[in-house]
């Protein structure tokens, strides 16, 4: 049964992962402390301007060092909450193939090693993927479930300076097209609402997006934390981000042209409200999910409804 058929509008991460594994199987967030190479440790608003780390992360708030010891937490959260018995190593926060190569090898290895892990997906940068990772990746890749999640968040050079991203749409074509020659599936993070970009600029990142055919999306709203670039901007009153309504239109339109075998892993971000600033929907857990089903049912559409095949 596809994901139409089990109700959805969209072609979502827990069917999918059910259908690959026979079982569910949930993502466990860890935090390998590896910090990223385009943020400076002593100036805390360096880096992409909406960065800081530990308001997405759940690992990172746990305080725990190694890897074994947030794999055991991570496994009683879930286990009691979910009845969760097996789980992807998720890398989450931070650069996750900025390091020596022998170390990046033994973090993943001992996340592999718990019986009750089946995967790992790794968290990184497009600019920080040299090929003796990759080739490590490969590696790996060839033993067990893998997947790099590229950060991307827009195809437009105007949007990744705003964002302060570092790298430049080339810089992640070339790791796109090292990482598919080695067969390693991929997945992209991409930013919706990104201020002085038009509805034609996110239907051509859409396009583009579906172009290059990834293994999944994660889709996120734009939001201010406390402790960033972005705050400070927000302060000044000049920052406009959308409404949660608003946003929606902005998925449907953006999943109605990308192919309906690309798995979308989120439709929109959350923060927890001790980091969050802006806007106040964000952390309403349900409320980006609920209108963008409101939006997919108003219209009568559905992921890929637009999607044409191009060369």
């Amino acid at each position: 049964m596809n994901w139409r058929e089990q109700g959805y509008f969209y072609h979502p991460l827990g069917p999918a992962l059910r259908a690959e594994f026979g079982a569910p199987v949930w993502k466990l967030s860890l935090d390998a402390r590896l910090g990223c190479p385009h943020k400076n440790p002593a100036d805390p608003t360096g880096g992409c301007i909406f960065c800081d780390a530990g308001s997405f992360s759940p690992s990172r708030k746990m305080g725990l060092e190694s890897i074994s010891d947030q794999i055991a937490e991570g496994i009683c959260r879930l286990e009691h909450r979910y009845k969760a018995v097996r789980f992807i190593a998720y890398f989450q926060p931070a650069s996750n193939t900025f390091g020596p190569v022998a170390r990046l090898e033994s973090l993943y290895r001992e996340a592999l090693a718990h019986p009750q892990v089946v995967g790992i997906a790794i968290g990184t940068r497009p600019d920080c993927l040299p090929d003796e990772v990759l080739d490590l990746l490969t590696r790996l890749s060839q033993e067990t479930w893998l997947a790099l999640e590229l950060g991307l968040q827009s195809i437009h050079e105007k949007s990744l300076r705003f964002l302060n991203r570092g790298h430049d749409y080339p810089t992640f074509l070339d790791a796109v097209r090292r990482i598919t020659k080695r067969g390693i599936r991929f997945g992209i993070h991409l930013i919706l609402g990104i201020p002085g970009e038009s509805r034609a600029d996110r239907i051509a990142t859409a396009d583009e997006i579906a172009r290059l055919r990834p293994h999944s999306i994660k889709l996120h709203n734009l939001y201010v934390v406390r402790n960033t670039a972005l705050a400070k901007l927000w302060q000044t009153g000049t920052l406009e981000l959308p409404e949660c309504e608003e946003y929606a239109e902005y998925v449907v339109d953006f999943l109605e042209r990308i192919p309906p075998g690309i798995i979308i892993e989120r439709l929109a971000s959350d923060a927890s409200p001790e980091f969050l600033l802006a806007p106040d929907w964000t952390a309403k857990r349900h409320a980006a999910r609920n209108a963008i089903d409101r939006e997919f049912r108003e219209r009568g559409t559905f992921q890929g409804a637009k999607f044409r095949i191009t060369k």
